[in-house]
């Protein structure tokens, strides 16, 4: 029985993988507005109500796992060693997910990995950082994604964080990060040298966290 559900829960996942790639894909050629939810499905070799059972929206399948590396990042933090700083622990926790990006998810018992297919990574950066309606929705991710990091670090540190400073240390990593990873993917199409300029936006930022202390 528990082989039989795993076996379901794979195809379930190689059908959302199928579709994100499609989308991808599709939206590079023909553009986002012009692609319709139904040449998705067609090209996925499913139906448009299967994907209306993995998808909201055309535009949810850009962001696929977001919610797995969010869950990685804020069980990271609440995990933190004792001797870990701030800056420390989002650090290892940028580290993780690079290497979530640069492994992929094992055996397929998560969400697909577009980072893994340089042309699609490429391609959906593009995608989210100039349709209007997509930069919309990147930016509430974002800032979703920071107010909720930034409330888990000051949980993790309450007598060295206030709200103002846990939201300005998540700030200067996300923003150093998020800045290299566009930029290098829109000047090279590597994820291997995107990969490198998030670190360096990483060591960046680090230059000026090192200090940060409650009501700093």
């Amino acid at each position: 029985m528990a082989d039989g559900v795993g076996l379901r829960e794979r195809k379930k996942l190689r059908t959302r993988d199928a579709l994100v790639r499609a989308a991808v894909r599709l939206f590079g050629d023909k553009g986002y507005d012009a692609t319709t939810v139904a040449e998705i499905a067609a090209a996925a070799e499913v139906s448009t109500k299967t994907f209306f059972n993995y998808f909201p929206s055309k535009e949810d399948v850009l962001f696929t796992g977001f919610e797995t590396r969010m869950d990685l990042a804020l069980r990271l933090i609440a995990e933190r060693e004792p001797d870990e700083t701030p800056g420390q622990v989002l650090m290892r926790v940028g580290e993780q997910t690079l290497r979530m990006f640069a492994t992929g998810y094992a055996d397929l018992q998560s969400e697909p990995n577009l980072d893994l297919d340089p042309e699609l990574a490429v391609t959906r950066n593009r995608l989210v950082t100039t349709v209007p309606a997509l930069q919309a929705h990147y930016f509430r991710h974002v800032q979703a994604a920071q107010s909720r990091l930034a409330e888990a670090l000051r949980q993790a540190y309450p007598d060295e964080l206030d709200p103002i400073s846990a939201a300005a240390v998540v700030g200067a990593l996300v923003g150093a990060a998020q800045g290299a990873l566009v930029t290098s993917l829109a000047e090279t199409g590597s994820f291997d040298a995107a990969q490198a300029a998030v670190r360096r936006g990483f060591d960046i930022a680090m230059q000026g966290i090192g200090s940060v202390s409650s009501g700093a």
